[in-house]
């Protein structure tokens, strides 16, 4: 498993911090950043966030069959990945990888997919501390407006912005926008991780 917090530093730099079970004789190899600007999984996480199912297909596919055989006996032959993109250049990526190949079966796949995005939700937040303190310290000072909160609130009991607006008297494009504006401030991918921060800030109880 493999877990990443990377900052845009501009004109194309990057800085990254990993915390990972890397064999040690492939750590020359797979810390190789000029290797990661041609790696099919980690172009496609630089640009998206929707999860993805890779295996030995998605590297023959990109014409880097080579790198995939050259990992593949390190325990890197097929995997799940996703990556967050938030505010001020920073990116959260999480990969979890395997010897074998992946379940056939598309209901195995989707569920490999949805525990992914689960775990990736929940070890986000205590990542970024970990390897980013700075962003934990940029978090307490986040002032949400009345507004916001009770936007946040209604979403921790699960309601839609619709319900949350039809709740506040306000139009669901309101609600959308107060959530979007927390969910910024909060320097969060989205509003159910905005949620997750709130709570754990004390903004919600």
């Amino acid at each position: 498993m493999t877990a990443s917090v990377i900052v845009d530093v501009g004109d194309g730099q990057t800085e990254w911090a990993s915390v990972d079970n890397m064999p040690r004789a492939y750590v020359p190899f797979g810390s190789s950043r000029e290797l990661g600007k041609i790696d099919p999984v980690c172009q496609h996480c630089k640009r998206s966030s929707r999860p993805i199912i890779w295996d030995r297909r998605t590297y023959a596919a990109a014409g880097h069959l080579g790198k995939w055989e050259h990992q593949a006996p390190f325990g890197y032959a097929s995997g799940v990945a996703q990556a967050f993109h938030f505010p001020r250049g920073i990116h959260f990526f999480i990969g979890i990888d395997r010897f074998g190949e992946l379940p056939s079966d598309p209901t195995e796949s989707g569920r490999l997919l949805a525990d992914l995005s689960l775990f990736a939700s929940l070890v986000q937040e205590p990542a970024l501390a970990v390897l980013l303190p700075e962003l934990r310290d940029a978090a307490n000072e986040v002032a949400l407006t009345l507004r916001e909160m009770e936007c946040l609130q209604w979403t921790m009991e699960g309601k839609t912005a619709w319900e949350v607006g039809q709740i506040l008297s306000i139009s669901e494009q309101t609600a959308v926008r107060h959530l979007n504006n927390a969910t910024h401030k909060l320097g969060c991918a989205n509003k159910h991780h905005a949620v997750i921060r709130a709570l754990r800030q004390g903004i919600l109880r």
